[in-house]
Formats: C-alpha cells, sequence, structure tokens
C-alpha cells in the first residue's frame, strides 16, 4: 500500500505547490477513480486496461472542473476558504457516491490477476507486485516529465514562484488547472490500485489520512518526499501488523506522524512550510 499512499500524497503535494492550498478531497477522489474504473469495466464493458486509461481520462476531466468550481473563484479570497471548499467538495463527493452506486462495496478485477508468487518463503499476491512495477514506472515517468519535459519545467516554475512566471510569459492559470487535472488523475490510479486490496467502497476515502501523513513525514510540499513518505508510511503499517498486531495497522501510521510533528516537523527532507502555513 505504500505506493498508493506515494500517488495519493503526490497529488496533496502538487497542488499545495502550485496552488498553495492543501486539498482535502483528494481521498474522495481516490475513492471516486475506483467506482468510475469499476462502471467502466461493469457497464461499458471495457476491458482492463481500457478501464484504466478511460477513468483516469474522466478523472483529469474532473480535476478541470474542480479547480474552476472550487479553486478559482476563491483564489484571493485566502487559503481558509479554499480549503473549506476542498473540504466541501470532499462531503458532496461522497455523498454523491452514496447517491449514484449505493453502499454496497463492488468489485474491481485484480490487475494481474488472482495468484500469488512466493518469496523468501513468504507469499505475495501479484496484485502488489503488479501494484509495486506499475508505481515505480509511474514514479520513473514523473521524474522525466517535470525535469524533461516542457510542461513539467513550466509547473516546477508556477510552483517556485507564480508571479515571476508569469513574467517569463507562463499562463498560470493554464498551469494550475493542468496541475488539478494531473493530480486527479494521479487519485484515479491510486484508486485503481487500491480497488482491489480493500474492495470498492466510500471507505476507500479514508486514504486521505495516510496520504496526508506520507506528505508530512516525506517533507510537505516535497514530491521526492510524498513518494518516500508514501512508501515509509506503508512499510511502517506492514511491519507493525506483522509483527506485532493487525489490530493496530492504523495507529502505526499516525503514530509515525505524531513522532513527526513533535521530532522532525519538517519531515525527510526538510522542507519548510512555515510562510505558507
Amino acid at each position: 500500500m505504500g505506493f498508493v499512499y506515494a500517488l495519493s500524497a503526490m497529488g496533496i503535494v502538487l497542488i499545495y505547490r502550485t496552488a498553495g492550498v492543501v486539498n482535502f478531497a483528494q481521498g474522495s477522489l481516490v475513492m471516486l477513480g475506483a467506482y468510475v474504473a469499476t462502471s467502466c469495466i461493469e457497464t461499458l464493458k471495457l476491458p482492463m486496461i481500457g478501464a484504466i486509461i478511460a477513468a483516469v481520462i474522466i478523472m483529469a476531466g474532473v480535476g478541470a472542473v474542480f479547480q474552476r468550481v472550487a479553486y478559482y473563484p476563491l483564489r484571493y479570497a485566502g487559503i481558509i476558504p479554499v480549503v473549506i471548499s476542498t473540504i466541501g467538495v470532499s462531503v458532496f463527493l461522497n455523498n454523491g457516491v452514496y447517491v449514484i452506486w449505493g453502499t454496497y462495496p463492488k468489485f474491481l478485477p485484480p490487475i494481474a490477476g488472482s495468484g500469488t508468487i512466493t518469496i523468501f518463503g513468504t507469499s505475495i499476491p501479484l496484485q502488489n507486485i503488479a501494484i509495486a512495477l506499475m508505481a515505480v514506472a509511474l514514479l520513473f515517468f514523473q521524474a522525466y516529465f517535470f525535469n524533461k519535459t516542457w510542461l513539467g519545467k513550466k509547473m516546477q516554475a508556477v510552483a517556485q514562484h507564480q508571479d515571476t512566471a508569469a513574467l517569463m510569459g507562463i499562463k498560470v492559470s493554464r498551469m494550475i488547472t493542468f496541475t488539478f487535472m494531473y493530480s486527479t488523475a494521479l487519485a484515479a490510479i491510486a484508486g485503481i490500485f487500491a480497488g482491489p486490496i480493500f474492495f470498492v467502497s466510500p471507505g476507500i476515502a479514508q486514504i486521505l489520512s495516510k496520504a496526508f501523513a506520507a506528505s508530512v513525514v516525506g517533507g510537505f510540499g516535497s514530491v521526492p518526499g510524498a513518494v518516500v513518505g508514501g512508501i515509509f508510511v506503508g512499510l511502517v503499517e506492514t511491519f507493525g501488523a506483522y509483527f506485532i498486531s493487525s489490530a493496530y495497522r492504523d495507529a502505526w501510521a499516525f503514530g509515525l506522524l505524531i513522532l513527526f510533528l513533535l521530532f522532525r516537523p519538517q519531515g525527510i527532507f526538510g522542507e519548510p512550510i512555515s510562510e505558507k502555513v
């Protein structure tokens, strides 16, 4: 699950760096992405790869609408109104899912089948291996995108300083819109990865808390930190559940979050956030 947390945390960090706002709707967007993929398979009869592509495209469109409705009208009103707006979007999506899909969990087929592979005497589901491989490939793509493409460099410029980016001829509002689209696409992928593990239900939205913990652990505002933090939180959860008790699986992640807030609030990568807070 560490890679799922990493993808969700990256979405939070990207919007924070570009728009200066913590998106509290990210968990609900992860949930919505899983439901959209499920509907693409059940209703449209698309194969798994087709459902993934369709869900990513649809969720990118949702991201554009999200930015236009929840962020753009309040962009000059300060941080608090925008944060409250994202919470409102989360409530709207959570209730919308109940209305459209109901309360019963839905099944999302595993990406790599239901088999297992034994490594050092431990059986690991092929689904988990597929998630890890696809997540690593996506992370490498992200590194290439942000460092080697013009669009990625423009997004980084806007994240560094919006006014300077505007003086350089970059369309800041367009880049912010694209960032929202990119973040919701990441949310869709995270939901598709999480769906076969947890079943597709409104409970998937709780990933927000783990993604937030990953962001803080890695260093809020740092994209590499979000990746490292997500993997770290996932490992702590797994080892805590394996060696002590799975009943306290969630407690390990939040315990780690509390420790970092007490002793290293800037996170592993040490990104200062005092000015924006």
